[in-house]
């Protein structure tokens, strides 16, 4: 392990706490109908854009693992074209923000305009990162066992994590 990706996987824990802390951020999240439509837009995109491998909802943030199906799309020329999973994911933060934004009867931004994205490098890794979405849950301390947390999903093709 080298000493730089030491450093990023600290900094990442410390991060990663504060978002299940939530104690500065909105928790639109954890209302189950703003959960629904975002789970329920990963669901349509799946197949079409990607292979959904798992996604839990947390009250403030996602977690979403997936494998990207396009690598370029002749019809879209805008700046994120060549970048099949910031497409991706402009699309789904821009369906599922709107979406959200009507049923909470607001305005303005809903998702941070970052992402943090890792891309698996081997199957070890798959397994770790299934494991650590799924029991995102059960680390913040909202449920026991991470089947219990209703916004939990895990492709049946990989759930042997």
């Amino acid at each position: 392990m080298t000493k730089r990706y030491k450093i990023q996987k600290k900094h990442f824990g410390k991060y990663d706490e504060w978002l299940d802390r939530c104690e500065n951020s909105p928790r639109w999240l954890e209302e189950p109908e703003i959960a629904t439509i975002v789970a329920s837009e990963i669901e349509r995109m799946k197949g079409e854009r990607y292979t959904l491998i798992a996604y839990c909802i947390m009250p403030n943030h996602v977690h979403l693992l997936l494998e990207g199906l396009l690598t370029s799309n002749e019809r879209h020329r805008g700046r994120s074209a060549k970048y099949p999973l910031t497409d991706t994911l402009r699309l789904l933060k821009g369906r599922t923000a709107r979406a959200c934004n009507l049923a909470l009867k607001r305005e303005g931004q809903f998702w941070q305009h970052e992402s943090y994205d890792h891309f698996v490098r081997n199957d070890n890794e798959l397994g770790r990162i299934i494991a650590y979405i799924l029991n995102n849950p059960v680390k913040a301390g909202l449920v026991k066992e991470w089947s219990e947390w209703k916004f939990s999903y895990v492709n049946p093709e990989w759930e042997e994590w």
